[in-house]
Formats: C-alpha cells, sequence, structure tokens
C-alpha cells in the first residue's frame, strides 16, 4: 500500500482509587498505555504522513483529561498528558500538511466502566469522594449516555474534513461536563 492516511489513537482503560491508594506500579501502566501508547504509535505513523506531506491522526482522549474527577487521578493524568502532547503535535505536524484532532469523549455505552476498569479499594476516609466514583462506575455500567455507533460515524466525519478541529468534544455528557467546569471556574 505505501500510505497511511489515517491513524486513530484508541487505546485505554478506567481505574477508580484515591491517589493515595494508586501504586507507582499502577501509575506508571496507567501513562504507558495511555500517554506513551499514543506516543509510540504517532511517532512511528509521523514519517509516512511527513514524506506524503498528509495524513490524518485522530487522538482518542476523554473529558477526564479536563475535569479530574476524585478517584481518577491516573486517568485523569494520562489523559491529560495526551491532550497537551497534541496540542504540541497539531503545532509541530500541521505545516507538513498533517491533521492532529483531539477526541474529549464523555461516556459512552460499552463496557469502559466494566471490565475495562478496575475499581481498587481505598481508605474509608475516602467513601464521599472516591467511593461515590466507584459506585457511580459500577450503578452506571452500560448505562451511559452515548451511542457507540454514532461515535464513529462522528470519528468517520471529521476523518474526511478539510479543516477538522483541533478538540472534539463528542457526546453530550462531554460538553455538558466541561460547561460545568467552566461555571465553577
Amino acid at each position: 500500500f505505501g500510505r497511511l492516511d489515517v491513524l486513530v489513537n484508541n487505546a485505554g482503560y478506567g481505574d477508580v482509587g484515591s491517589i493515595e491508594d494508586t501504586s507507582l506500579a499502577d501509575f506508571r501502566t496507567q501513562i504507558e498505555t495511555n500517554p506513551l501508547g499514543v506516543i509510540n504509535l504517532t511517532k512511528a505513523a509521523i514519517p509516512l504522513m511527513r514524506k506524503q506531506r498528509s495524513g490524518y491522526i485522530i487522538q482518542v482522549s476523554s473529558v477526564g483529561g479536563r475535569l479530574a474527577p476524585p478517584g481518577r487521578g491516573a486517568y485523569a493524568a494520562a489523559k491529560a498528558a495526551v491532550g497537551a502532547f497534541s496540542e504540541v503535535l497539531a503545532k509541530e505536524v500541521g505545516p507538513l500538511g498533517i491533521k492532529v484532532t483531539i477526541v474529549e469523549s464523555g461516556g459512552f455505552r460499552t463496557d469502559f466502566a466494566g471490565t475495562s476498569t478496575t475499581i481498587r479499594d481505598s481508605h474509608s476516609e475516602y467513601d464521599s469522594t472516591v467511593g461515590a466514583m466507584a459506585r457511580y462506575q459500577r450503578d452506571h455500567n452500560g448505562q451511559q449516555p452515548g451511542d457507540p455507533a454514532k461515535a464513529a460515524a462522528a470519528i468517520l466525519h471529521i476523518a474526511s474534513l478539510d479543516k477538522p478541529p483541533l478538540r472534539l468534544l463528542l457526546g453530550s455528557d462531554a460538553a455538558e461536563r466541561i460547561l460545568l467546569i467552566l461555571k465553577v471556574a
């Protein structure tokens, strides 16, 4: 084939636990999967895209990288790193004809909050914060508002745009969550 037109980085898993109760090994695993996995694949794609003077890199991240809810320290830090890396990337490769979009998704009806999320025990003092997040994850798995088929269609659509956005909030709850933090700030 000899070409690479689109790279979609969509790796990730969730975890819930207080920062105190999250081991350094768990932080490392989250960092290895999220920003370092994205960086690894992106670095492999850039030489091909640079040579052909075109390409599109879509980084699927999360509003969790901007919201940083209690109990999501490792995940939020990892997704925030994906966003920062991708902003820098867009500025570097844009003049070479390579487009970049950061998809900041909300909740979608997948098993992400189930088998793709680790919920670790935390000290009882964190029950009102971290414990509430853990209960929410367990109780709402599969009930998230977003439709995965619509998300895939939206990503396919932006892949066809001449001038795609740098950031795309995906899912009705993504926009609601960002508006909420803007009101609080």
